[in-house]
């Protein structure tokens, strides 16, 4: 498990450019007291290098293209941009466009599962946690029950919010946050979150919950776009970590 972030004198990794972080052994202590444990989905749960959002990203594209009749480098742009400024693409499609999001979301989501592999060490661990167990995404139900299926960990989980319990208003907005709080009857002070972005710590962090921030191993800078990383430093982010089941076995 890697510590909050602090800048480390050790040099930077020349591959990928980012500061090295200082490690020490996960402690129960830590997270004594969480009875809810909150996980995002893609590149959260299942790994990044899995690269199963790939699939995703290309079909959003491919969406946007033929919904608006762009090229394809003008649709990537476009998809980008209602990314960074809405959330999700969605979103963004939604408010500018009048889109039907249930279109999008059965197109965008009809991808090849198998590119995850089955994970019972982690299924394991997440199981042995005290409380519930929560799938917070900004996807929908029908991707994430697919995804947590195949990674072996679905049956562990008490519930999923999704974006179509979220009125398909995304996260990092605050009212998502309420709603599942609300909707669950969570208690944040004793509640824990588990994400790859680390924008969408911000409002968990404001409301009392502890946050896990989950990178790739070396930073790799190939991981999604780089405005993706901005807020790592933050001081809503608690700790970080690139081995989700090694960090959840030493707080188990």
């Amino acid at each position: 498990m890697l510590e909050k972030p602090t800048k480390s004198a050790s040099p930077s990794s020349p591959a990928s450019g980012h500061d090295v972080r200082t490690t020490r052994e996960a402690r129960p202590d830590d997270f004594a007291g969480v009875r809810d444990w909150v996980f995002d989905l893609d590149n959260t749960l299942y790994p990044r290098h899995t690269n199963l959002f790939s699939q995703i990203d290309q079909r959003m594209t491919s969406f946007v293209a033929e919904f608006l009749q762009l090229p394809k480098d003008e649709a990537r742009t476009v998809q980008k941009d209602f990314y960074r400024r809405h959330g999700t693409t969605l979103r963004g499609l939604m408010m500018e466009h009048a889109v039907d999001p249930d279109a999008f979301l059965e197109y965008v989501h009809d991808i090849d599962y198998s590119w995850i592999d089955p994970d019972p060490a982690l299924g394991a661990v997440i199981a042995a946690l005290p409380g519930r167990k929560f799938i917070f995404t900004n996807g929908d139900r029908r991707h994430a029950e697919r995804a947590a299926r195949q990674l072996g960990v679905l049956d562990h989980f008490e519930d999923i919010f999704d974006l179509v319990a979220a009125d398909l208003v995304p996260k990092p907005a605050a009212e998502t946050y309420d709603k599942f709080l609300g909707l669950h009857r969570v208690d944040a002070a004793h509640a824990a979150m588990f994400e790859d972005l680390a924008r969408n710590l911000e409002v968990p962090k404001r409301l009392g919950m502890r946050t896990v921030l989950i990178v790739p191993p070396n930073f790799e800078d190939t991981f999604g776009d780089v405005w993706e990383h901005e807020g790592q430093d933050g001081a809503h982010i608690d700790f970080v970590t690139e081995d989700l089941a090694t960090f959840l076995r030493g707080i188990s």
